[in-house]
């Protein structure tokens, strides 16, 4: 019978230069350096009918885990007004789109299909992912049809990481958790790192 040795190495840095690190993945890119838009995507919303309450909430979980350039704007449900929006971000130059809300099954609930148009490279373990840990809180997170993928190529060849998250403020604050540690990786390989 063969015997593995497994070795755990452990990255220490200064405080002041600390950079978010994942799962021994290094990155040279930080999360400061990511451009993210948030779009809210709720009808109500959208129609000053009810208060966006996930958008500030994104917002405010972003900057707590070490973003700084972030936009955002309320959109009304609807996969045109979806695809469009996410196609101005692409060209834009976004390297992170979330959208939030509109991944249930209602019927105007179709942020998957605005999304999956504009999707070159499906990560589907990040859908899967969110899914999961959003479960372990509240068991119909798993009702979530919400995609993540990489977009196709902009007017510029710029292609932005697209996440659709569920609306509810308590799943934006855990998938902004979710994917914080994972995004400096992803983007830097979108950039041409290694990886």
């Amino acid at each position: 019978m063969a015997r593995f040795r497994l070795e755990v190495r452990w990255l220490w840095l200064p405080r002041e230069s600390a950079r978010p690190y994942a799962a021994g993945m290094a990155s040279a890119v930080v999360l400061s350096e990511i451009s993210t838009v948030v779009f809210t995507v709720s009808d109500r919303s959208s129609f000053g009918e009810r208060e966006d309450r996930s958008g500030p909430v994104a917002i405010e979980a972003l900057r707590e885990a070490g973003f700084e350039s972030i936009s955002g704007a309320v959109i009304p449900d609807g996969r045109e007004v979806v695809e469009s929006a996410l196609g101005d971000a692409i060209d834009a130059g976004a390297d992170l789109i979330l959208t939030l809300g509109g991944t249930g099954v209602g019927p105007r609930d179709e942020t998957p299909e605005g999304t999956e148009p504009l999707i070159d490279q499906e990560l589907s373990g990040i859908a899967e992912g969110l899914r999961a840990t959003g479960a372990v809180a509240l068991p119909t997170a798993v009702l979530s049809r919400g995609l993540a993928g990489v977009s196709r190529p902009g007017g510029s060849g710029h292609r932005s990481v697209i996440v659709n998250l569920p609306g509810s403020t308590g799943g934006v604050r855990d998938g902004i958790k979710y994917l914080a540690p994972i995004l400096p990786h992803l983007i830097d390989q979108l950039r041409g790192g290694d990886h």
